[in-house]
């Protein structure tokens, strides 16, 4: 999941008590950006109150009618249908990765980091992007800095003594648009031919470059996301939970594409085609999830979007349920507010009708259900009958157990063909029989995993349900903020 932005003043903590979960219900006054644009938010508003009108009330008449659970039995089948040709796919192989010997020809690259207040990681990803296995004349580094009050400005000159193909951009206090906003104004500073853009925590293997860029030889591919993992998964249940989470979505990534639906971008490892990029406008300032915002907009324009799932990119986890239900109440509006902004050519099939039909069904799952729960429960309280959308839900459920399993091994298998060397007959006997031994073990570690990671997605329900409330009804300006990174030893 995305994560885009961040303060426009410095009064703002993720970090927030936990009567605060539900404070974008209240009536405090709201920080307003630079970039803050009345009338969308107005438009989007009157939109969402609409959506959410007609779910609550189209939820309540089905209960009233007698033939009302067999609508929801008839959209049930149609999305296991969807859901079996999702299964049964068979993603393209992976291209074999950039070799030495094509560096006269290697395409050039401009990398953006996107950063404020981020001293406790900057550096550890310079230097990581700095020493990546691409030749320097065929990459630039670009990091913006936005207006930091820590030590992030201070390390930034440091380092640019110390590597030539880093570049700093210092953006001044009253300067807006947040994430989206930094990398607008850097953009027609950059050189490559692609654009890659990773958050400040992010942990890029040396050969990221190499073998990415080999998919841009398709001409129809607008953009990439790399596969993203928890650098930090073991630390909690929050974050062994968001393990499991990113492996269910790199999983639905790939099938998704693999039957001609949508690829999604992420955010951190990210790479977009700068043509497909200015068609598209560059990043929206106007949406508080800049790659999900993107997304939509590189679909319509007729580009795919391929996803990378080795290597990944790692990042820190959140590690508080505070900090995890901000940040997925933010991922929540953003990934609505495209459906908001953007409903009319999606209706009109610009995406094309496999993308169309992908998106309708992920749409069902990610927002109609949560927010049709809310009626169905009351109704069903007060008919005293079973929930309307019981077979939706454990087809949901049905979903995001296999997609966790599926996920969960995929990453695994990967994972360990990556690291593996060829061993002589005698190794491979003995490796054998240490990996049959082992067998039982990883696959209990697998269902564990499997159950803690259903059990956890659950949070999304109140999240989207809150969320879908929230927009109907209260005007809203944006306002951007950041997942706090705490680096690691």
């Amino acid at each position: 999941m995305p994560e885009s932005s961040w303060p426009e003043n410095d009064s703002y903590s993720e970090l927030e008590p936990l009567d605060s979960l539900f404070v974008d219900l209240s009536d405090l006054p709201e920080v307003e950006s630079a970039s803050s644009q009345p009338e969308r938010g107005d438009n989007r508003r009157r939109r969402a109150a609409i959506s959410l009108v007609v779910i609550w009330s189209g939820t309540i008449a089905l209960h009233l009618v007698t033939w009302g659970y067999w609508v929801v039995v008839g959209l049930t089948t149609l999305m296991a249908i969807q859901a079996t040709r999702i299964f049964l796919a068979r993603p393209l192989a992976t291209p074999t990765p950039l070799l030495s010997e094509a560096d006269d020809v290697l395409p050039l690259v401009s990398i953006l980091v996107a950063a404020k207040n981020e001293a406790a990681v900057i550096a550890r990803l310079v230097k990581t992007l700095c020493a990546l296995d691409y030749p320097t004349h065929c990459y630039e580094l670009w990091v913006i800095d936005d207006n930091s009050t820590d030590q992030t400005p201070a390390l930034l000159k440091q380092l640019e003594q110390q590597y030539q193909q880093l570049r700093v951009f210092y953006r001044p206090a009253n300067a807006g648009g947040g994430k989206s906003g930094a990398l607008n104004q850097v953009l027609p500073l950059t050189k490559g031919e692609i654009i890659a853009v990773f958050d400040a925590d992010a942990q890029v293997s040396h050969d990221m470059l190499r073998r990415v860029l080999p998919l841009f030889k398709r001409r129809e591919l607008g953009a990439v996301q790399v596969r993203k993992s928890v650098s930090n998964g073991f630390e909690n249940g929050w974050t062994y939970g968001q393990v499991a989470e990113m492996a269910l979505d790199s999983f639905y990534q790939r099938q998704r594409i693999a039957i001609g639906g949508i690829g999604e971008l992420r955010g951190n490892g990210q790479f977009v085609r700068r043509e497909a990029l200015e068609l598209c406008g560059g990043w929206n300032e106007a949406t508080i999830t800049d790659d999900l915002d993107l997304t939509f907009r590189l679909h319509l324009a007729q580009w795919d979007v391929d996803f990378m799932a080795l290597p990944a990119v790692e990042e820190e986890g959140v590690t508080q349920a505070v900090s995890l239900w901000h940040q997925r109440s933010r991922w929540a509006e953003g990934g609505y507010q495209r459906y908001l902004d953007y409903w009319q050519p999606i209706v009109q099939n610009k995406m094309g009708t496999g993308k169309t039909i992908d998106l309708l069904m992920f749409w069902v799952i990610q927002y109609l259900l949560p927010t049709a729960i809310v009626p169905d429960l009351l109704m069903s309280l007060l008919r005293n009958r079973p929930l309307l959308v019981t077979p939706l839900t454990t087809l949901t459920l049905v979903l995001s157990i296999l997609g966790t399993v599926a996920g969960l091994r995929q990453i695994r298998s990967q994972s360990r063909h990556l690291q593996q060397e060829p061993l002589p007959q005698s190794g491979r006997l003995r490796a054998k029989r240490a990996e049959l031994g082992t067998v039982l073990l990883s696959s209990m570690r697998l269902l564990f995993h499997t159950v803690f990671g259903t059990i956890y997605m659950f949070h999304w329900l109140p999240v989207v349900s809150v969320t879908t409330i929230r927009l109907s009804i209260r005007p809203k300006r944006l306002k951007w903020v950041k997942t706090i990174h705490q680096g690691e030893g």
